[in-house]
């Protein structure tokens, strides 16, 4: 007998998909895309049309283990859940005792969407008053900075609109591997005579399909947003009554800044030709509602916050932001009007120290007054995700840093770790998920019992929390109780939620109203020159600078970083599906055919990445799927996989030019054949 059970996907990803499981005898046999869901249209990715595998695979951590080897080793033996939870309390009250909460770190992160699950970890982290953890950094803390700078915290145009677009503009975003359900609209936009221009480094899967695939250089994306702006101000193609209506500052960038920014200037910089410049902003000035999806890998290099705030002021000089299928978006989340703080902030101090994530390692080695004693982890693998990871590796085989990590499988973190929990997956647990792709709010419905001993993290922060002697209601609630609470200080549109239709319903769209984008910033207005950013000591107006540490580095080192995520390994949390990680192939590493036959390398041979921060091994692949001067490596992947290396080994831990952000894309290595 089996049935199928309505439910919406829960990883890091900008679709939250809704979908049906097809479940018998308890367990989950299949996974399908919701044919009731206008975006998720009947299909899930090919990630997570093999969910069943990974809720199911022989890899899961099934029992609470304690270390039993040295750590990094991976060896543990397995232990009660009362006796975990007694180490943990015990190990946490001495700490608390002798240096206070600030001994502790704690933090949960991007792999388990869930507002609940993440929140109510979070809400303990808040209520004991530890030193808490800046997540963001790793992944949009600088894109949000960038996007917030010229339109505020407000979500962009909703993505089903692109089917009235007459250009649509992937600029930075792979939208067949990160946002494929978007595809179909964009198809049918196009079959109504929309151009599809992809503007990235490398060639990727969208950009194969598209109608004009524009290759600029890594970290230049805000001087080819400049340009453009500059052409369409000579060539008089902007609408100089939306700018004087509905932006500030426009003339003083015209004046100021835009004189620099000559086609023959932004080829050199961009590597763009000034033929495909003049192209480029002939599209989109003629245009009359051109989409831009914004992709947030661009603003991951230390000009990144400017990458972003340019390219999200061109649909201003044009007044797309006016029109249906017009404007741009890089995400929704703040667009849902969700106040998640009763459970995420439900007691203690409203400030306390940060640790910012991409500096992680250096925190747990160098933090004194009181050092971090323990580390809690979930829903994240620090170990291979962070800048500078072998820093963060060395912190975490510190023998005196009391670590525990929640995760469905023994991860590269978990393996330094001194307590191992096991978590249940999304499909395990009940939640309530809202989309940063699209507009989407819809609850996540247990499909099948957890497996082994595993424990949701909601379940696992509320029987802390009891046991630390923390009273705060959302430690006792149920799901019901924490929704209402979720949605209780709302604003619009979440506040007009019911949440009986909530609970009973699929999923219920929470989009603007179509045709003018809100602005949230200071002014209420798009804002070409900030008053904000010139008050922190940042430029006021767009712009772009050469980073002469980069250009230094590229002396000894003349190739330049670019990851991106995996078609089937986006990420180490999709490492436990066999039939994925075959799939994906070796990690590799993709150079130009002209920089493999200078280093005399072949397609097939193991070669080493190598900077001053280290040394990782990757499989070679030789394609003009890259750029000259560019390695390219496709998604994360556990450090065994890749010769006990990850890539980020050889990224450096420097800030972006916003929101303190990692410079992943910055760079600079050498790649040779292995010793």
């Amino acid at each position: 007998m089996t049935q199928t059970v309505r439910t919406a996907c829960a990883h890091d990803c900008p679709d939250q998909c809704s979908l049906l499981a097809t479940v018998g005898d308890g367990r989950l046999l299949k996974l399908q895309g919701d044919p009731d869901h206008p975006l998720t249209a009947g299909f899930a990715c090919a990630k997570v049309n093999r969910e069943h595998e990974w809720v199911h695979s022989p890899d899961r951590v099934l029992t609470p283990l304690r270390r039993a080897g040295a750590k990094g080793e991976g060896r543990f033996e397995s232990i009660s859940w009362a006796q975990a939870l007694d180490l943990i309390v015990g190990r946490w009250q001495a700490i608390i005792s002798t240096d206070g909460p600030l001994g502790i770190l704690g933090y949960a992160y991007s792999a388990h969407q869930g507002q609940l699950n993440r929140g109510l970890l979070l809400g303990l982290f808040h209520a004991l008053g530890v030193t808490r953890l800046w997540a963001g950094t790793v992944c949009d803390s600088c894109a949000e900075a960038g996007w917030d700078a010229a339109c505020g915290s407000v979500g962009g145009a909703d993505p089903e609109t692109v089917t009235e677009s007459d250009l649509v503009i992937a600029w930075g975003a792979d939208l067949l591997t990160t946002n494929v359900h978007i595809w179909p609209l964009v198809e049918r936009a196009r079959a109504r005579g929309a151009q599809l221009v992809v503007i990235e480094p490398r060639r990727s899967r969208t950009a194969e399909r598209a109608d004009w695939h524009l290759r600029v250089n890594v970290g230049t994306d805000a001087a080819l947003a400049l340009g453009v702006m500059h052409i369409l101000a000579r060539d008089g193609l902007c609408n100089r009554d939306y700018i004087a209506r509905e932006t500030i500052g426009f003339d003083r960038l015209e004046r100021e800044v835009l004189p620099r920014f000559d086609p023959a200037r932004v080829s050199a910089i961009t590597g763009v030709s000034v033929a495909d410049l003049d192209r480029l902003a002939l599209l989109y000035g003629r245009a009359r509602t051109p989409f831009i999806r914004l992709g947030e890998g661009m603003s991951r290099c230390v000009n990144g916050g400017q990458a972003i705030r340019a390219v999200a002021l061109l649909p201003g000089l044009t007044g797309a932001y006016n029109r249906v299928g017009g404007g741009a978006l890089l995400m929704t989340a703040t667009g849902f009007g969700l106040d998640s703080s009763f459970i995420r902030k439900p007691s203690g101090p409203a400030t306390t120290r940060i640790v910012n994530h991409s500096r992680l390692g250096k925190a747990l080695l160098e933090l004194s007054d009181p050092p971090i004693r323990s580390l809690f982890v979930a829903a994240n693998n620090p170990a291979v995700t962070c800048p500078d990871s072998m820093t963060v590796r060395r912190g975490l085989a510190c023998e005196d840093l009391f670590t525990i990590v929640h995760d469905p499988f023994l991860s590269d973190t978990a393996r330094y770790a001194d307590i191992v929990l096991p978590a249940a997956t999304y499909l395990e647990s009940e939640d309530v998920v809202r989309s940063y792709g699209s507009y989407y709010l819809q609850v996540v419905r247990q499909v099948v019992p957890p497996q082994g001993e595993a424990w949701s993290n909601g379940r696992l922060a509320q029987e802390l929390a009891q046991r630390l002697g923390l009273k705060d209601p959302i430690f006792s609630m149920d799901t019901d109780g924490l929704l209402r609470e979720l949605f209780r200080g709302a604003g619009s549109p979440a506040a007009d939620v019911d949440l009986k239709d909530l609970r009973e319903g699929g999923a219920i769209k929470l989009a603007p109203k179509p045709g003018r984008q809100r602005f949230r910033t200071p002014s209420g207005k798009l804002e070409f020159y900030s008053e904000t950013l010139a008050s922190q000591g940042l430029p006021a107006m767009a712009d772009w600078v050469a980073d002469p540490l980069e250009a230094e580095a590229g002396k000894r080192f003349p190739l330049r970083l670019l990851t991106a995520p995996g078609y089937f390994q986006a990420h180490t949390a999709y490492a436990g599906v066999a039939a994925l990680r075959s799939r994906e192939g070796a990690p590799e590493c993709v150079l130009h055919p002209e920089d493999a036959a200078a280093r005399g390398l072949e397609t097939g041979q193991i070669v080493e990445l190598h900077n001053d921060h280290g040394t990782v091994r990757l499989q070679l692949r030789v394609s003009d799927e890259t750029a000259c001067g560019v390695a390219f490596v496709p998604g994360q992947r556990p450090a065994a996989e890749a010769g006990g290396g990850t890539i980020n080994m050889l990224c450096g831990d420097r800030y972006s030019d916003m929101a303190e952000g990692a410079t992943y894309q910055s760079t600079r290595l050498d790649v040779r054949a292995a010793r």
